[in-house]
Parts: C-alpha cells; structure tokens; sequence
C-alpha cells in the first residue's frame, strides 16, 4: 500500500465517522440548508455561527488584490450554487484575526468544515473538478 492509499483509506474512515454522528446520507440533519451564493463573513463570532449551523462549510480565505483569489471565484460560485456546502468569504485584509486564527499566511486558502471541526486546507489556485470532489466526499 502506497502513502497515498493509506491517507486516502484514513480519510474514507473519517467521512464513515462524520456521516455516522451526523445521521449518515440518509439521516436528518438539524442543519440549515446551504446558500446557493458565498456568504461574506466578517469576524470569527459569524464563521462560528455559520459552521455551526451547517454541516460543510467551505471557507475561501481570500484578499481583493490577489490574482488567483480573483481566478477562484467563479470556482468557489459554482461550489456554492451546485453543491450542498455552503460556502463562506472572508476577506484577510479585513479579518486579520480571524486569517491568523485559521494558520492562513498565503492567499486564497480553502478551509472545509465538517462537522463543525476543519477537515481539510488547500492553499492556492484549486481545480474545479478536485475542489468539487473534496466537497462531495464530506457532503
């Protein structure tokens, strides 16, 4: 077995563990129902709340003057509009704290919420296809 089998086969357990405390994929969810838009975030008092009433949350680090948060955008859209995360905007320049918090020290960076805890971070320019399938694989 390869590293990349081996992380691949903790990550499968871990969504079986989420899907388990949460009623599985076909249990009821307490959860509101995700946004089809990004919903701006300002401050860490509204992620909480965000992430705490919805089952995946995606949160898009991002900054106004940085050239692939711009490229990201009608990727982090589509992931709002055709996925069942509900996807949040937080602009570091703005929430400094809030970027510090999370460990951000590069733009964009995508943090995914599962269950109310971070399950995964990527850092930079993501493609559409992978950052749909990491959504789905926790949706």
């Amino acid at each position: 077995m390869t590293e990349d089998d081996a992380i691949e086969e903790i990550r499968q357990q871990k969504i079986e563990e989420l899907r388990d405390r949460t009623g599985g994929a076909d249990g009821e969810s307490t959860a509101e129902s995700a946004p089809e838009e990004p919903v701006p975030v300002h401050g860490a008092a509204e992620l909480n709340d965000v992430v705490g009433n919805h089952d995946v949350v995606l949160a898009d680090f991002y900054a106004d003057w940085c050239g692939p948060c711009q490229m990201l955008e009608p990727v982090v859209d589509s992931i709002a509009a055709e996925t069942a995360a509900t996807v949040v905007k937080v602009d570091v320049d703005a929430n400094q704290r809030l970027a510090s918090e999370y460990g951000v020290r590069g733009v964009p960076t995508l943090v995914l919420f599962a269950d109310g805890e971070p399950a995964e971070r990527l850092v930079g320019m993501q493609d559409e296809a992978q950052l749909r399938t990491t959504v789905e694989n926790y949706a």
